[in-house]
């Protein structure tokens, strides 16, 4: 498998059908005044091809990824603090989270994931872009 990303590019993987992670797409679009980012739902052909050269566990990780084009993979709260800090001020600061150890952010991130559909819902199939926005989707 072979995802070629433009050097410029960082691909967020997301779950497609939860409303929380859509709402939290759009709003990295919105504020991600560098277009430094592309998307593609978990649940696409692209997401699970890296998934499987990652061998990553869909039980333990199944809301977020981001993919560099160095093919590094990074998820839950580093993945969310990584995206925060590319996106502008005052956005940007929350990367200042990412000094505390990873479990600590990750068990308040998985409380919040493991509750996500509950709080926010799902939809029944995955977000489809505008025409304005299918350029930073892929697949």
């Amino acid at each position: 498998m072979k995802v070629d990303l433009p050097k410029n590019k960082q691909l967020i993987l997301f779950d497609g059908v939860c409303n929380l992670c859509n709402s939290s797409v759009n709003f990295v679009i919105k504020h991600d005044n560098k277009n430094k980012f592309l998307f593609t739902p978990l649940q696409s052909e692209l997401a699970s091809q890296i998934v499987e050269e990652f061998q990553i566990d869909r039980k333990k990780t199944d809301s977020i990824l981001l993919y560099t084009p160095e093919k590094v993979i990074t998820y839950k709260s580093t993945a969310a603090l990584k995206i925060a800090s590319h996106l502008g001020f005052p956005i940007n600061i929350l990367s200042v989270f990412l000094i505390i150890p990873a479990f600590i952010r990750n068990w308040i991130y998985d409380f919040i994931a493991k509750n996500r559909y509950k709080w926010f819902g799902k939809k029944e199939v995955c977000m489809i872009p505008t025409p304005e926005l299918k350029s930073k989707f892929l697949e």
